[in-house]
């Protein structure tokens, strides 16, 4: 039995298995509606689609307060509003929380759409709904929230990519002969030690298979010659 706790015009739902819930992916909503039956009604058909309502407000300034003490999965908001702060108003606050919000309302026209527009909520349900018109709302706006910090995780971390690559660019200065590289100072230095500080590149050394056919003439060209085993010249 959930035990409801007053504190001026806003109800927190302390469940002694409110942690468990959680625990178990119990997605925990919001309300924020300034019509005390319309709150219970909207509370009892959430709870009878399996989500827990952790916080019930009909205040704006409430609701923004409840969103940063619960960090909830979504707030279900009201555009009309007891106080000074209507929905619209709290819904751009809560934005800064990364928390969904999605207006339940009876507006349908006029200013007050525009208005809404512009907050970019996960959805807009108008007064009166279905219960499956309420699903499938907090359904999307869930679905689009977590595919939205996805999205944002996968920039962080393409962010983090391209900045630690270092690349080589413009015009080198490269010895024919020795093939050294003349760095910013004006030192020549091998390109592999040149390449590895300007890059995120390593070396491992090997043999072409030109070169490979050029070492073994000469080997073969040697021991022709009868020098002494062991001793090899290249160039």
């Amino acid at each position: 039995m959930n035990t409801l706790r007053a504190c001026a015009n806003v109800s927190v739902c302390d469940d002694l298995s409110g942690d468990e819930d959680r625990h178990l992916g119990k997605t925990q909503i919001v309300i924020a509606e300034d019509d005390p039956d319309l709150a219970q009604d909207l509370k009892d058909r959430l709870e009878g689609l399996s989500y827990e309502v952790s916080g019930v407000t009909q205040s704006g300034a409430e609701a923004i307060t409840l969103t940063q003490t619960l960090r909830p999965d979504l707030v279900l908001m009201d555009i009309q509003l007891r106080g000074e702060m209507d929905g619209i108003q709290a819904a751009e606050q809560i934005r800064t929380f990364q928390v969904p919000v999605i207006y339940v309302s009876g507006y349908a026209e006029g200013p007050v759409i525009e208005r809404a527009k512009l907050s970019e909520p996960y959805g807009y349900i108008l007064k009166p709904y279905e219960t499956s018109t309420l699903k499938i709302s907090v359904e999307m706006g869930l679905h689009k929230h977590q595919a939205e910090r996805e999205r944002q995780r996968l920039l962080k971390r393409f962010q983090e990519v391209v900045a630690s690559v270092k690349t080589l660019t413009g015009r080198l200065s490269i010895c024919a002969y020795c093939k050294k590289i003349k760095d910013h100072v004006g030192d020549w230095v091998e390109i592999e030690s040149y390449v590895m500080k300007h890059s995120d590149a390593s070396f491992t050394h090997g043999m072409c298979p030109g070169c490979f056919e050029k070492v073994k003439k000469q080997i073969e060209a040697l021991d022709e010659d009868g020098l002494v085993p062991g001793v090899m010249l290249l160039g």
